[in-house]
């Protein structure tokens, strides 16, 4: 009874083609690039060594912005001058209602009527009314006569020993280290920021007179004007002035001023609130920072560092974290390299497998080789010679087939990452291979009947030339395997979303033990008629890794007939097809 089902074409006889040989051009030797290679690698380990040293560029990023994110707002918020500006307007609103209500008890009360029915104030009359209007109000206040002589100011008094100016002083405040050190980060700060009106100097005169100011001025001629300056160290006078009149005569002008004070107090207070909750906020703001940028930065350092063990040979050592319980990115990414870690350690272990397995087959035909090349020198009878040669030619053919086999397979994984896939159509295909058959057979040579479902569509998205190659190995093998004159039927019909194809041929059938074993590679078992050696136990496997690569699956049964036996073997493909049912 006999297994492995599987054919190579006829082009595989090599003898016309050069030898093969192991050299390999000095440009093309592994040690070329491998410098260059090392050096990267050396220099990647040292950035990270760097990184480790400096801390997450990723945890600075992160800070770096979440911070940005709160200063912004912070700093529009600091600039205040609409807040400023309303304070002004309303200290100047204040600043006019008390200068009007003075001016109406100066006309009333401090104006006195010449012979000649003229009116004019009386100096010492208007300096006590001011000072006594002033006291509760602590502003300054300033009259001027129709002719802009200064009569009477808050800020000074006159007695026998002449003229005593009144200075108001800032309120005393007690200030320890911490607090100087606010207030000087606070007044740097304030003055980083973009000024808003620029406002004129504010100069007093030794002898003051109402042409000294444009609002007393002003004021002479009837208007009531308010002014705002700079007191030259980055504070604000406020002034109104207002016409003193008695009867729409106007006797005078009477200018009230004021420091801004209690304007720049109250922009401070806000200012310093405003700070104090920036202060929180950006603590609050790096601690979370921090903390989000651990949660990514800690994981995602954990899995370089597993990842760089794996690339440097110890992938059998290591684990990768594994983080997919986050249920996020870095969860899919961990997922991910733990996924492509696994693979790749079954393919080492692969790759070592089918090492041993070549190098034990190929140990076969050498040997042979050996022995009937040390027999040959040694006898010298030409009938044993002749044979001699033929088991040499035999072996060294054998061998060249079982290269060949071997570089298809070994190039096989590579070629199918490689190719671009297309519509196939099954039908088709399955069509054309029957037909070629039937062109190219002999008279006894087993007959193929096609079972295809026409109504339905048999496309498939893959490469057709490596389904092609599937197709011919089971066809080849159903005809090796069947009696002269035998039958081969060959179905194709859709279930659903799968397309399933039949190879079932009037064989001898497969050892129901073996029905797994025959897609291994290597395993070969021919009929008893057929040459030893002409087959190399790889076809069956290609197949079945070009039906997995496609998403489908290949199986082996046996049919049996009415009475229970094995009346022949059955290949059945199933592969996915995105197509639609018809």
């Amino acid at each position: 009874m006999t297994v492995n089902r599987e054919i190579r074409p006829a082009s595989l006889d090599r003898r016309a083609e050069p030898p093969l040989t192991a050299t390999r051009p000095a440009a093309e030797t592994p040690e070329a690039p491998a410098r260059p290679a090392r050096a990267r690698r050396q220099a990647r380990l040292r950035a990270a060594r760097r990184r480790r040293r400096r801390g997450s560029p990723l945890t600075r990023r992160i800070l770096t912005l979440n911070i940005l994110a709160i200063m912004i707002p912070i700093a529009g918020l600091l600039y205040l001058d609409d807040y400023r500006n309303n304070l002004v307007d309303s200290r100047l609103s204040a600043l006019r209602t008390q200068a009007e209500l003075f001016a109406g008890a100066l006309g009333t009360i401090g104006v006195s009527t010449g012979s000649l029915g003229d009116e004019h104030l009386v100096p010492e009359t208007v300096r006590h009314t001011v000072r006594r209007l002033v006291d509760v109000s602590k502003v300054r206040a300033r009259l001027f006569d129709a002719e802009g002589r200064l009569l009477a100011d808050s800020f000074k008094m006159t007695g026998s020993a002449g003229n005593i100016e009144i200075e108001v002083l800032a309120p005393k405040t007690q200030q320890n280290l911490v607090g100087n050190l606010v207030t000087d980060i606070y007044e740097w700060v304030v003055n980083k920021l973009p000024g808003g009106r620029s406002l004129p100097i504010y100069r007093e005169p030794a002898d003051q007179e109402a042409a000294d100011y444009p609002e007393a001025q002003r004021a002479l001629v009837g208007e009531t004007v308010t002014m705002v300056r700079s007191d030259g160290e980055g504070g604000m006078v406020l002034s109104v002035a207002v016409p003193v009149q008695r009867y729409r005569q106007v006797l005078g002008a009477l200018m009230v001023s004021t420091d801004g004070r209690e304007i720049e107090d109250s922009v401070r207070g806000v200012r310093l609130a405003i700070l104090r909750v920036f202060g929180i906020a950006l603590a609050i703001t790096i601690v979370l920072s921090l903390y989000f940028a651990g949660t990514i930065a800690r994981p995602i350092h954990r899995l370089a560092e597993a990842a760089e063990r794996v690339r440097r040979g110890q992938g059998r050592k290591t684990t990768i974290p594994d983080f997919t319980h986050r249920h996020d990115e870095i969860g899919d990414l961990s997922g991910a390299l733990r996924d492509m870690t696994q693979t790749l350690l079954e393919r080492m272990d692969a790759i070592e497998r089918f090492a041993a397995d070549v190098a034990h087959e190929i140990k076969n035909p050498l040997t042979s080789l050996r022995s009937a090349v040390e027999t040959v020198a040694r006898i010298e009878d030409p009938a044993q010679q002749r044979k001699l040669m033929a088991i040499i030619l035999d072996d060294v053919q054998r061998l060249n087939r079982l290269i060949s086999d071997i570089s298809d397979a070994s190039r096989l994984d590579a070629e199918l990452s490689r190719a671009e896939t297309e519509p196939v159509d099954l039908g088709r295909m399955l069509a054309m291979l029957a037909e070629m058959h039937r062109a190219t057979a002999d008279g006894d040579a087993p007959r193929i009947e096609l079972d295809l479902a026409h109504h339905q569509s048999l496309e498939v998205i893959g490469i057709e030339s490596r389904l092609v190659q599937v197709m011919r190995n089971l066809i080849a093998n159903a005809i090796s395997f069947s009696p002269p004159g035998g039958r081969i039927r060959i179905g194709a019909a859709r279930r659903g979303q799968i397309i399933r194809i039949v190879v079932e041929d009037q064989g001898p059938g497969i050892p129901p033990d073996k029905l797994e074993a025959i897609f291994e590679r290597f395993y070969s078992e021919r009929p008893r008629a057929e040459k030893f050696g002409s087959h190399s136990g790889l076809g069956l496997s290609i197949s079945k890794q070009i039906v997995e690569t496609h998403g489908g699956r290949i199986l082996a049964e046996n049919l049996l007939d009415d009475s229970g036996e094995i009346a022949g073997a059955r290949f059945v493909i199933e592969l996915p097809s995105p197509g639609p049912v018809r």
